[in-house]
């Protein structure tokens, strides 16, 4: 016999006696996790035309059958899924009326009970649906269901709505099926009204018109203490609504800060008599949408720091589970977020279940992907469905009406009539609800609207993640001048995880339609990209401003308290102190200590005093962490307290013998303590390297990343006490202004220095030195610097100053997921160990360095002429810079968003203008 699962809605005793409850018994899993097996035959594409068996809920694409679609293809499949299981009704259930309930089905769904259709067929894939069969099973023996699902709806606006879309297509019954036995008389649906400071107001649906009848809503905490009911009076006339209204005294009120859930209880009562008991979860909270002023949750001005989600897993399409919706939202708020928009459908109810218990900020939304929407016959039956569903999640602030053009206006009013919290309708990338949700604006854009309009903006798609481009590039700019803006009310990010499908019909490759699913923070299994550490520095709720530490520094660091709700006194703060002590070996010395939370309310700014030990100067880092009530780290600030050249002093051996000196015919030779560097003569440029015997191919540099032509005017060798050195200077073409020189130095120990200068040019998207190192047998390197991920320009934050292993990898964002990626761009350059046969050490002795390690690859799945997320690389494969170019995102190019993403400026008159640096290798 078929595994069942049965779950029993109980609250007390006494319900449990009178049976006036909600029993349910699942006919399917639960969820992607315990999925159960039907029968099943598909009538098209592969595993077709003959009965097979399937797991329930999933998507029959998923599971080996059919025919995959993108929303885009032309033409789609229009395939069928005829699905039979058996099941029995328990004996407990006599006299109740038995419904089956579909949570998600795509998309015609046609029920049958022994044999005989259970009601009209469904139409429209996300929204729970339920059919009454209380006269079509049979007690105490087999039932048969059988159930009809078609992908391609009869109704063409179900189609274009659902189906015509920039997302994955699937089909089958892809949520939880589950039978519902209810009294004779029952509870449809209730619609709560909770607000912060208690009153409640609730509107209570029958199934059908009753006299003498009254309702009571019971509120219990946490503990399941009752604090507070409300009642009705009997109403004598015939009525299928019953409405309360009251103040339940002491609550505290929900918001994603501090979450707060109640249990209420719902009991229907006829003269004095249990009809039926259900139970929901509240929470306490006022919306309010003040036009031209901004957004407020319980009297608090918003801004929402939110982003775009999917219901999606690689090898379960739309089909979830719990634990995934908990492992989410986690990762929201892992980064500081506290909004997330459902893109672009209702999500399992679960997702919603978990929103409200952890703490996020829901736009539930209509599906409809573009124009044309659903037609007004079908898209009222939706809208009911999908409201009755989740009224009551306090997490839901608004409602949204499609997306991008696809919406029915005829549809706007019908959401305010089953609201009673009249929350706001939306119309992402329109204005709407006195919310202007325009998508991907460009910085400081807007004639008369978004950053210069009156009205309140809140783009609900924004700096769209293609590959490695948008997300944690350009926010920082985007952000600062919203929080600057009184009439922002945030963003929301497009969008959260790559959409992914293990492709078993492909080998296992991993296919997200080529550019069009493949823009996520996080990978198909949730991998983090280096935008996710991004967003989790510029949107942590307590904010520490940059600043430099000096010798004389008092140990204040100015802090900004960016909660809504919560005094930073809530949160926890730790300060360590690192010393460097060995790169190859990752030798740190640490200490480590608390400090005093500070009292600073919502919106203001304070000091955090750190009491350090006598002596932390003579550390190389700080580190400040700050944690939440939870204990869940909000970021770790990392600051320098010495300098590269400090810090590689004292690293580097002093010791060795007076170096030797070889002039060739076309190269100078240096030597000492078993290394050996050649130069050329005639540009001055590293020719070659040996030590202990063998060669290590670094070679063709210093060259200056420029694009003007340079003169090498010339190479002269020096001799400084024993230190020879070799001296080249380059001109401009007309050989009248230096632009470049460079200094090779071989120090007793063996350590080659470089010193170099250079004059930038202006408006550049890169300024540096670059070498020629093969990429063959790679294994790693050991890095200081900012890490772990790559930087862009408009991508710095989010990092830390560390030792990093970073293991060899030739990942392409977005295609391959194995991350941290490898190759790039590394700021705040401090000391490199290369990991190969051929190994070296490389230190730079200046401040504000980035190091450039090798050259990613572009992407395969997409036109790099379309590509905006590819940023340019020196032609060198290690290079020392002091300008990178920043990333653009799918819709625009880097230069659409904002100072930090422009080309670098550079003014100077004279030679104090110029950038120098210098490098430390040890062979």
């Amino acid at each position: 016999m078929m595994k069942c699962f049965y779950s029993f809605l109980f609250l007390l005793g006494s319900l449990f006696a009178s049976g006036q409850t909600t029993d349910v018994k699942y006919l399917s899993g639960q969820g992607s996790d315990d999925a159960v097996e039907w029968d099943f035959f598909c009538t098209g594409g592969r595993k077709s035309g003959e009965w097979n068996k399937i797991k329930v809920p999933s998507c029959w694409e998923m599971e080996g059958y059919g025919t995959f679609n993108y929303g885009h293809d032309k033409p789609k499949a229009d395939e069928s899924g005829l699905y039979k299981t058996t099941f029995e009704v328990p004996a407990a259930w006599k006299g109740k009326r038995i419904f089956i309930v579909f949570e998600g089905s795509m998309t015609d769904t046609e029920v049958k009970i022994n044999g005989k259709p259970a009601g009209p067929i469904h139409q429209g894939a996300f929204y729970r649906f339920k059919r009454e069969i209380t006269k079509l099973v049979h007690a105490n023996k087999s039932n048969l269901l059988e159930v009809k699902v078609n992908k391609m709806s009869s109704n063409a606006s179900i189609n274009e709505a659902e189906r015509q879309c920039d997302f994955w297509v699937f089909g089958g019954i892809f949520r939880p099926v589950y039978l519902e036995a209810v009294p004779n008389n029952f509870i449809e649906y209730t619609a709560i009204d909770a607000r912060q400071h208690g009153e409640l107001n609730a509107d209570i649906f029958i199934d059908k018109k009753l006299p003498g009848i009254e309702a009571e809503i019971e509120i219990k905490d946490a503990a399941e203490q009752t604090i507070g009911k409300i009642s009705s009076s009997a109403v004598n006339e015939k009525t299928d609504k019953i409405s309360l209204s009251g103040k339940i005294n002491a609550v505290k009120p929900w918001s994603a800060e501090d979450p707060q859930l109640y249990t209420a209880v719902i009991t229907l009562r006829q003269k004095g008599k249990i009809l039926h008991t259900i139970t929901d979860r509240i929470g306490f909270r006022t919306i309010e949408v003040k036009p031209k002023d901004g957004v407020y949750i319980n009297g608090e001005k918003m801004r929402f720091k939110g982003v775009n989600r999917h219901s999606h897993w690689p090898t379960t399409g739309r089909t979830t589970n719990k634990q995934l919706s908990i492992n989410d939202v986690k990762l929201m708020k892992e980064m500081n977020m506290n909004a997330v928009r459902m893109s672009h459908y209702p999500p399992d109810k679960h997702f919603l279940e978990v929103c409200d218990s952890l703490g996020m900020y829901v736009i539930d939304e209509l599906c409809a992907w573009q124009y044309p929407p659903y037609d007004t016959e079908v898209g009222t039956i939706l809208v009911g469905e999908m409201l009755k569903r989740d009224l009551n999640r306090p997490s839901i602030i608004f409602w949204a009406n499609g997306n991008e053009g696809g919406f029915n206006f005829d549809l706007d009013p019908l959401f305010p009539q089953y609201d009673p919290q009249k929350r706001a309708v939306l119309h992402p990338w329109a204005l709407s609800g006195n919310i202007n949700t325009v998508h991907y604006i460009k910085y400081n854009s807007g004639i008369g609207n978004m950053f210069h309009g009156r009205d309140i903006f809140m783009p609900t798609e924004i700096l769209h993640g293609l590959y490695d481009g948008g997300h944690g590039a350009g926010l920082d700019d985007y952000w600062n001048l919203m929080l600057s803006n009184p009439l922002s009310a945030g963003m929301f990010l497009w969008d959260f995880a790559d959409q992914a499908v293990v492709r078993e019909d492909k080998n296992g490759f991993y296919d997200t339609d080529k550019d069009h699913g493949a823009d996520g923070i996080v990978g198909p299994y949730r991998e983090k990209e280096g935008s996710f550490f991004t967003i989790k520095e510029i949107w942590s709720p307590i904010h520490l401003p940059e600043r430099y530490i000096t010798p004389g520094w008092d140990g204040r660091l100015e802090i900004e308290n960016r909660y809504a709700f919560t005094n930073a006194n809530a949160c926890g703060y730790t300060y360590r102190l690192a010393k460097i002590n060995s790169l190859p070996e990752k030798a740190i010395q640490a200490v480590s200590g608390k400090i005093e939370a500070p009292d600073i309310r919502p919106g203001e700014r304070g000091y955090l005093q750190l009491e350090l030990p006598a002596g932390w100067q003579d550390y190389d880092f700080l580190y400040v962490t700050v944690k939440d009530r939870y204990n869940q780290e909000l970021f770790a600030w990392s600051y320098e307290i010495g300098t590269p050249g400090r810090l590689a002093n004292r690293l580097l051996p002093q010791e060795g013998s007076a170096p030797a000196v070889k002039e060739n015919t076309d190269s100078w030779s240096f030597s000492a303590a078993g290394t050996e560097v050649s130069f050329d003569k005639q540009n001055g440029l590293l020719r070659s390297v040996t030590s202990g015997g063998k060669a290590i191919p670094l070679n063709n540099g210093p060259v200056l990343i420029s694009d003007q032509e340079l003169i090498c005017k010339s190479v002269e060798y020096e001799q400084t006490g024993e230190k020879p050195q070799l001296i080249a200077t380059y001109t401009s073409r007309n050989g009248k202004n230096t632009v470049y020189t460079f200094t090779w130095t071989m120090l007793p120990s063996g350590i080659v220095e470089l010193d170099y200068n250079y004059r930038p040019q202006d408006m550049v998207k890169m300024a540096g030195i670059t070498f020629d190192f093969p990429e063959k047998e790679i294994a790693g390197a050991t890095l200081l610097a900012n890490g772990p991920y790559r930087v862009y320009n408009n991508r710095m934050k989010g990092g830390s100053l560390d030792i990093w292993e970073k293991k060899y990898n030739n990942t392409i964002t977005g295609e391959s997921w194995d991350y941290p990626e490898f190759k790039g761009y590394y700021s705040l350059f401090y000391g490199m160990k290369l990991d190969c046969p051929t190994p070296f050490e490389v230190y730079s002795g200046k401040e504000d360095v980035t190091l450039h390690l090798f050259t990613p690859a572009v992407q395969e799945q997409y036109d790099p002429k379309r590509n905006h997320t590819i940023v340019d690389y020196p032609e060198g494969n290690i290079s020392f810079m002091n300008a990178i170019p920043a990333t653009g995102t799918k819709f625009g190019k880097a230069e659409d968003f904002g100072p930090q993403s422009q080309p670098h400026r550079a003014r100077g008159n004279g030679p104090e203008n110029n950038i120098s640096g210098k490098l430390y290798f040890r062979f």
